[in-house]
Parts: C-alpha cells; sequence; structure tokens
C-alpha cells in the first residue's frame, strides 16, 4: 500500500476517533468501574413534575442508544489505527489480500475486501 494513501488514511482515522469522542463527551463520562474505554450516559435531572420526569427519561433512553452507535464507531475506529500501527492496515482479514483503496475511502474501517464481504453476506 502506498504511503501517501496510508498516511492519509490513518490522518482520517485520527480524525474520526476525536469527533466521535467529542460526541461522546457531550452526555456520556468515562466509566471507570469497568474498561477506560468505556462510556457511561449521565442521567439529567430536569424537574421534579411529571412531565419533565417523563422528558428526563426519554432523553436518557435516546442518549443510551446514541451511545451504543458512537462507541461502536470507536471501538472500528481504535481498531484500524492498531492494525495501521502492525502494518496490517488494508488486508483482509479472511483472505489476507490487499483491500481496494477504493473502499477503504469510503469505509475507512473496512477489514475485508468486498469479495469477501459479499461472501460473508451470502451476496454472490
Amino acid at each position: 500500500m502506498r504511503k501517501e494513501f496510508l498516511d492519509k488514511m490513518k490522518q482520517r482515522l485520527v480524525d474520526e476517533k476525536e469527533r466521535l469522542e467529542l460526541e461522546l463527551s457531550k452526555f456520556t463520562h468515562r466509566n471507570q468501574k469497568t474498561n477506560e474505554a468505556e462510556f457511561a450516559t449521565d442521567f439529567q435531572e430536569i424537574g421534579d413534575k411529571e412531565d419533565e420526569n417523563a422528558s428526563e427519561v426519554a432523553t436518557y433512553s435516546d442518549n443510551l442508544s446514541l451511545e451504543e452507535e458512537l462507541e461502536r464507531g470507536l471501538r472500528d475506529v481504535e481498531s484500524a489505527l492498531a492494525l495501521v500501527e502492525k502494518g496490517v492496515y488494508g488486508i483482509c482479514k479472511y483472505c489476507e489480500q490487499l483491500i481496494d483503496e477504493r473502499r477503504l475511502e469510503a469505509r475507512p474501517t473496512s477489514t475485508s475486501c468486498i469479495q469477501c464481504k459479499k461472501t460473508l453476506t451470502q451476496e454472490v
């Protein structure tokens, strides 16, 4: 894989990691009781009235779903960055062939080539 391309993808991954962590910091905090990489959604106290309590619960529920999605993305980015550091970024984990640069441009966290992904999802 070309060094310029690899450097560009690494920067995109670093930028995405920072963006995801910033988004998570808006409504979560790092969970110190478990793993440093895990987050816990904050429960915001709006008030004591029934409609305010309902709003608190709805907001908390929405934030839990968003937290899960953002954490999943963060794990994918961190895994891709680890592959860059190991020198194996862009190599399909199934067939060990190079993943097409266009696929990595579209989805920098890809760990499989298009052919293997199609086989896995039975699109062939």
